[in-house]
């Protein structure tokens, strides 16, 4: 299928210790010897050999250590020849430039990993957990990307393939032999119920996706409060810097300030707002429905309130409009503080927040602590629901008595869904597409 030994920088193109070319294909070690010092042609596979790389005229051009890796056991199942050189981007580009002059072929973004998709050494949803894991921005993150790279998505999507797959031989033994008495008849009476249980494993599925996706790619998380109840002393304490600007005078926060913490493995997307109240000007009140818009699409609220004060009719319709979300309650300035008030107590002013950083630990150990696998995208999150609409649709021909064969279309549907997740099913151009986004040289 693959026709061309291809190459490229596989470590990042800036000054470095060291920097690392990849080649992999039917040709690797015969152009490695035409430009190495030493003979690779018989070496042993994963092993690394001390020499140096040669230009066109035999003249030595940098010192280096050269991988050998031999085909099936690779990354891509071909032989692969890895050159670890010095790290000067001059120098990298150098030995790159004398291995295309030998007659391999520069990599395209992803190139290495569509050739491993390719050769079955793992399927698609392995493949996209390899960018995961180069896009991770936090461990929890990094922990869904490796359990998808070990092949989680496959293990959690074979069973209820092969309960599909099953479903849709009986029908078809049925259709094809209805003469033969010891075949078992399905009837919608034995589908319904399969389907229900089919139908209940992908919600909780989906379940699970939700928490996933909410802790690979960080919780938004809104502070909320009327004005000068200390809602920018919060989030320059929790950032540790003075990134909002922080007064006496009420309505000093007109727009939205953004930052990102990270509070244990969960990542928290913070969004400072301006002070909900009646606006004294158009400035603010632009600033004030813009923190009405965050909050309705906030994932986490911080509901700050003024802990040296009874609570205001302000302080009252914010905890109504947030008694559905999930929130925590703070009580600003601890150090002025009547603690007879359910909540947090903290003082933003002092960066004494310690019980705030607890309780958010808290809040979401329980979700970090499951191992369950998850889908890591949204084209797999897409084909699940798409199988899902297909067996209600199968679901519902089956409660309107239609004949079994002709449930079997959209169940064979949901079939194919489920394994166009693992790329079984797929189109190429949609390949092309999903490889084009990764890095050059992976």
């Amino acid at each position: 299928m693959f026709e061309h030994t291809i190459c490229a920088i596989s470590t990042a193109l800036q000054d470095g210790a060291i920097s690392i070319i990849r080649i992999s294909g039917e040709h690797a070690i015969p152009i490695t010897n035409k430009i190495f010092t030493k003979d690779l042609s018989d070496v042993p596979s994963h092993t690394i050999h001390y020499g140096n790389i040669l230009d066109g005229a035999g003249k030595p051009v940098d010192e280096v250590l050269v991988s050998v890796f031999r085909a099936p056991k690779t990354y891509t199942r071909e032989d692969i020849v890895e050159i670890n050189c010095h790290g000067g981007v001059f120098i990298t580009r150098k030995v790159l430039s004398i291995v295309l002059s030998q007659g391999a072929v520069l990599a395209k973004p992803g190139e290495f990993t569509q050739r491993a998709f390719y050769h079955g050494r793992i399927d698609l949803s392995q493949a996209e957990a390899v960018q995961d894991m180069i896009d991770a921005s936090n461990d929890t993150a990094a922990s869904l990307a490796i359990q998808g790279i070990r092949g989680s998505v496959k293990k959690l999507l074979q069973p209820l393939i092969d309960e599909l797959l099953d479903i849709i031989a009986q029908i078809e033994v049925n259709i094809d032999y209805p003469e033969y008495e010891d075949i078992e008849q399905l009837t919608t009476q034995e589908l319904l119920p399969k389907t229900n249980d089919w139908l209940s494993k992908i919600d909780q599925i989906l379940k699970r996706v939700q928490t996933g996706q909410l802790l690979k790619k960080g919780i938004n998380t809104v502070i909320i409060g009327r004005p000068n109840v200390g809602k920018s002393s919060l989030l320059n304490a929790l950032l540790e810097e003075d990134k909002a600007i922080v007064t006496d005078i009420a309505g000093t926060t007109r727009d939205i300030v953004e930052g990102q913490i990270h509070i244990g493995s969960v990542q928290l997307n913070l969004i400072d707002t301006a002070g909900i109240r009646k606006a004294s000007d158009k400035i603010e009140q632009i600033g004030i429905e813009k923190s009405q818009q965050m909050l309705q699409k906030a994932q986490l609220v911080l509901l700050v309130l003024d802990g040296s004060s009874p609570l205001t009719k302000e302080d009252q319709i914010l905890l109504e409009q947030t008694k559905d979300k999930r929130r925590l309650i703070l009580f600003n300035k601890e150090d002025m503080q009547h603690q007879d008030k359910e909540g947090i107590w903290i003082s933003a002013k002092n960066h004494q927040i310690q019980p705030l950083l607890d309780a958010l630990e808290n809040m979401y150990k329980q979700d970090l602590l499951k191992e369950e696998p998850v889908l890591s995208n949204e084209r797999q999150i897409g084909l699940l629901n798409q199988a899902k609409q297909d067996m209600l649709r199968a679901k519902e021909a089956m409660e309107m008595m239609m004949e079994p064969d002709l449930v079997e279309i959209d169940i064979q549907a949901a079939h194919n869904h489920l394994k166009e997740i693992l790329g079984e099913v797929h189109r190429e151009d949609l390949l092309d597409t999903l490889f084009s986004k990764f890095c050059l040289g992976k």
